[in-house]
């Protein structure tokens, strides 16, 4: 298990390295302790990320003395894995790959949902008559491999004649074939596609009733219990950087384009506008940022048990809390 270094606080300064989106908090000598953290991204640098960055820029973790390192996420990166090692103290991963991993054995504990549903969905090209998911069938479907949304869908709809074809980011097979569908996130891709004159229309994989939390912050379970006070912290700190980035995020976009040179600023203030409800409405409207509900995590447990990929069940209690995002 690895434990969060101490370092001595005083003056604090951050730096944006070279792309890579390492954000590195430094310290000079002087009174009192802070500790060393490293939270790891579930994807490269992007508004989703928004409120972590808000608090590095407005230096709310050096304030509540903690030293963070940012490390992006990306295809090769695994968050649960590197967590799970011991390589880093926080992750962001979804909801249903918690429960996964749950099931693999791996002891992880959700403390906060950046996001309060899904903007996962099917894109494809205008025109083309797409009404619901078993209109998938008898196409071609870019699709991530062993992905859980799709298996869900596969268990739910007639999708045995599709032709599924491995998803790797890109779309310009997608383009070029234009009876295709892919994946795509709505808050991103179809805003992509359009810059580039191609015309969409998206199917939210919610519509089927799959709408797990996204952009969750875990740690393990083993952390969480002997670091409580810290944990506490953190959530404090990322809560407040979403609140600041709501009221301020296209200055925290530019940042973000420092460390990831590869999204445009104005494809940055699409996704912050388009995932603004995930991010500040629907519960978190009532209940705050962050908000998880026992019932939102015992149904997507249950759909999980009922597609198979679960080998038993368990108490979600288990794997997330709220007792953290009371302040």
């Amino acid at each position: 298990m690895r434990h969060s270094k101490r370092i001595s606080a005083g003056l604090i300064v951050t730096a944006w390295s070279a792309f890579g989106g390492l954000w590195r908090s430094c310290s000079s000598s002087g009174d009192g302790e802070i500790d060393e953290l490293k939270l790891v991204l579930n994807w490269f640098p992007k508004a989703q990320h928004g409120g972590v960055y808000a608090s590095l820029e407005e230096d709310l973790f050096e304030e509540n003395q903690i030293d963070l390192s940012v490390e992006p996420g990306g295809p090769q990166v695994s968050p649960i894995q590197i967590v799970a090692a011991g390589d880093a103290e926080f992750g962001l991963a979804h909801a249903d790959q918690l429960v996964i991993a749950k099931n693999q054995g791996i002891d992880l504990v959700a403390i906060a949902a950046t996001m309060q549903g899904s903007p996962q969905a099917f894109m494809f090209h205008d025109g083309v008559d797409i009404q619901d998911f078993e209109d998938l069938n008898g196409r071609e479907v870019f699709v991530q491999p062993g992905i859980t949304y799709w298996d869900f869908l596969k268990s739910e709809y007639n999708l045995s004649n599709v032709q599924e074809l491995a998803y790797n980011g890109q779309n310009v097979t997608f383009i070029e074939n234009k009876e295709s569908v892919t994946q795509a996130f709505l808050t991103s891709e179809p805003f992509f596609l359009e810059r580039e004159g191609v015309k969409t229309n998206t199917l939210l994989v919610s519509e089927s009733g799959y709408d797990p939390y996204n952009v969750v912050l875990f740690v393990t379970k083993d952390y969480l219990e002997e670091n409580e006070e810290l944990v506490q912290r953190f959530v404090d700190t990322y809560l407040e950087g979403l609140d600041l980035y709501e009221e301020n995020y296209e200055a925290i976009n530019e940042k973000i384009t420092d460390v990831n040179p590869n999204i445009a600023l104005e494809e940055l203030n699409y996704e912050a506008d388009t995932q603004y409800d995930y991010v500040y409405g629907f519960d978190a409207a009532e209940h705050g940022t962050g908000y998880m509900s026992a019932e939102k995590w015992e149904e997507l447990k249950n759909q999980l048990l009922d597609i198979d990929l679960l080998d038993e069940d368990f108490d979600v209690d288990y794997i997330f809390t709220t007792k953290f995002l009371s302040k």
